[in-house]
């Protein structure tokens, strides 16, 4: 995890160079010539004071960090012009021309955010303008996500020894934390939120695990309306040898709160390789999934070694497990359907009540699904409480019990054609 550095570290305010907590002033330039001194004086801590500030897109550099004091509220513009375009990692790909995050941060070596305050991402607006646009257009089932420009809050690419810590990320355009090609972060008492009264926040995600490993997420709280945290990836047919997106790979993820959103983990709609994946000791109180793994038709794909423990479930709503075909995008771009493999898949000790047990599928010919294990399940479901499992081998139950009965795994061992063996890395 991150390490201290060597020797004081300065500590600058942003009222000190200009930037005022007014709630209106763009206050960019001086939050920036904040950073850029600091930078060039040996690295230090950047200070957000009690106070509103607005801003637009902010560059960190290596070795200056941000620390949102108490009251604090950094706060996103919503004049796109205040974030000019740029090459960006978005959606499993690199943009030429789009939005960055209001906090970018890349080579940043033992970065650290933290502080009691608040990344706001004034996003309503926003929202309201995607889904104008989404109503308008031919196929709105269709409308890309990057139809619109929007700011994510903080987007960290290839740092190492990155902690985040006490801060809460609300209302972004976008997604709230997006790690590309990260390794060794720490992400703890964070909260991801957006208000309860809006239906549907889009791409809401709280953290995007994208391409990194040896990640730490602990303590945490998800109040969102897409995914809790999602690994991601490359897409398409040729994803195994996109050498810009290795695996999701050694991820902890403990003692957080799951409130709202349609995931608490899930392999997301750019995952490729996952591995090596541990949920435990968390606690999920909104009707989502608890765990959903997008089989994607255009893409090969591996999960693997992916177990969720200690679980707390306490809603009428939602599904404990979902693996199962997704191809809202699809685009084979004229490929043969490629192979994929999900296995060793463990649920241990999950108790409460929910909606639903779940869905395990295959895409047809395409995707083999062995070593499937729920052990230690007392769950009582609203909805049904019968697992629907096609096209997979190996599944076992262990003294899984559901509305007070036994239940046991299906007795058929119906595979799916064993596609060859995937590529396990770059």
């Amino acid at each position: 995890m991150a390490r201290a550095r060597a020797g004081a570290r300065r500590t600058v305010s942003i009222t000190d160079l200009g930037a005022r907590a007014d709630g209106a002033t763009v206050n960019t330039q001086a939050i920036q010539t904040t950073i850029d001194r600091l930078a060039a004086q040996g690295g230090g801590t950047v200070v957000v004071p009690r106070g509103v500030f607005v801003s637009g897109a902010l560059f960190l550099k290596p070795g200056v960090d941000l620390h949102l004091a108490e009251g604090a509220v950094l706060r996103c513009s919503t004049d796109m012009q205040n974030f000019p375009p740029r090459r960006t990692r978005i959606e499993g790909h690199f943009e030429d021309s789009f939005t960055p995050a209001l906090i970018n941060a890349d080579g940043c070596d033992d970065l650290k955010i933290t502080g009691p305050g608040t990344l706001d991402g004034a996003g309503r607006p926003i929202w309201d303008m995607f889904w104008k646009l989404r109503a308008a257009a031919p196929d709105p089932s269709r409308f890309p996500n990057l139809g619109l420009a929007r700011a994510r809050l903080a987007l960290i690419e290839n740092s190492k020894r990155v902690t985040i810590e006490g801060v809460t990320f609300k209302d972004s355009q976008f997604w709230n934390l997006h790690l590309y090609g990260c390794r060794d972060v720490l992400v703890r008492n964070a909260r991801f939120e957006v208000p309860d009264d809006y239906k549907q926040a889009p791409s809401s995600d709280g953290i995007d695990l994208d391409s990194s490993r040896d990640v730490v997420i602990d303590g945490c709280y998800f109040s969102v309306t897409d995914d809790c945290i999602a690994a991601k990836g490359s897409k398409g047919p040729y994803a195994m040898q996109d050498t810009a997106s290795p695996p999701v790979e050694h991820v902890r993820i403990r003692n957080c709160h799951f409130r709202r959103g349609h995931q608490a983990f899930t392999c997301g709609s750019e995952a490729t390789i996952v591995r090596d994946v541990i949920v435990e000791n968390c606690r999920v109180t909104g009707p989502m999934n608890l765990l959903m793994l997008k089989l994607r038709p255009d893409t090969p794909q591996l999960y693997e070694d992916i177990h969720l423990r200690n679980i707390t479930l306490d809603n009428a709503g939602g599904r404990i497990m979902l693996i199962q075909p997704w191809s809202q995008y699809k685009d084979l771009k004229g490929a043969a359907p490629p192979k994929s493999i999900v296995r060793n898949v463990t649920l241990r000790n999950v108790t409460g009540r929910f909606g639903a047990f779940g869905t395990i599928k295959p895409n047809v010919g395409q995707t083999a699904i062995s070593d499937i294990r729920i052990e230690g399940m007392r769950v009582q479901l609203a909805q049904d409480a019968t697992p629907a499992i096609s096209g997979a081998t190996g599944v076992r139950f262990t003294d899984v019990v559901v509305n007070g009965r036994p239940i046991a795994a299906p007795a058929y061992t119906a595979p799916s054609p064993a596609p060859p063996s995937a590529k396990t890395g770059p």
